[in-house]
């Protein structure tokens, strides 16, 4: 009898472990899921599609995205040229191009200044942020290195709504521009994909780690 409840207690434990392994992860799935789509539910509101609706703002973060050869790719060319029809419609005064710089031989705000000053904004207007290295990094950076309160968010549309909510966590007000001036054939599913876990990483870094990204002297913009 001793043996055989020893057996049973065994399989109980076992039946245990093999449901958390299946279940908890369905769960951190669902969970997951479910705070991408809440997210994009409450922030579809403050996307704008159109220049001439935007409200005016004093300034527009530009997110930066892959570069080849110093040359925007087409999803940085679309944010860069999204951002200067912002700047001629006259809803923003100055644009905060924003990205990765960590290598030498690579410099995404270098190549989104070059381009929107081929579109024709003057280098006065546009303003480097050359460590920019994540979403959060660059909203932490603008609110804290430029001085930034408030401001227009330029990308993508599947990538607005995890910028506004970073925006909010750390205190910076903003709405957002969408970028998408293409289908982006064979992208659109992974990049709602990796925003589930982005996501996630999102609210953990603005509730929890709330990490301080690279800093430096303060260059506010001013009217």
């Amino acid at each position: 009898m001793l043996k055989i409840a020893k057996v049973s207690v065994l399989r109980r434990l076992a039946l245990v472990l093999v449901v958390s392994l299946i279940g908890l992860p369905i769960l951190a799935l669902i969970v997951a899921f479910g705070l991408r789509a809440w997210v994009n539910g409450i922030y579809s509101t403050r996307i704008y599609t159109r220049a001439a609706e935007v409200p005016v703002h004093q300034v527009a973060i530009v997110f930066g995205a892959a570069v080849r050869g110093n040359r925007p790719t087409r999803v940085l060319a679309d944010r860069v040229e999204a951002a200067v029809e912002l700047y001629r419609a006259d809803r923003v005064q100055k644009l905060i191009m924003t990205g990765d710089n960590r290598f030498a031989d690579y410099n995404e705000p270098a190549a989104m200044i070059a381009y929107a000053q081929d579109l024709g904004v003057p280098a006065q207007d546009l303003v480097a942020d050359y460590a920019g290295r994540r979403t959060y990094d660059s909203c932490y950076r603008a609110r804290d290195i430029f001085g930034v309160q408030n401001a227009v968010l330029v990308t993508q549309n599947f990538h607005l709504d995890r910028a506004l909510f970073i925006c909010d966590r750390l205190g910076l007000e903003a709405v957002g521009y969408a970028a998408d001036r293409r289908t982006y054939p064979g992208y659109r599913w992974v990049w709602w994909l990796r925003e589930v876990p982005a996501m996630a990483l999102a609210l953990w870094d603005t509730a929890v780690r709330r990490p301080v990204p690279v800093l430096g002297e303060p260059i506010p913009i001013s009217d």
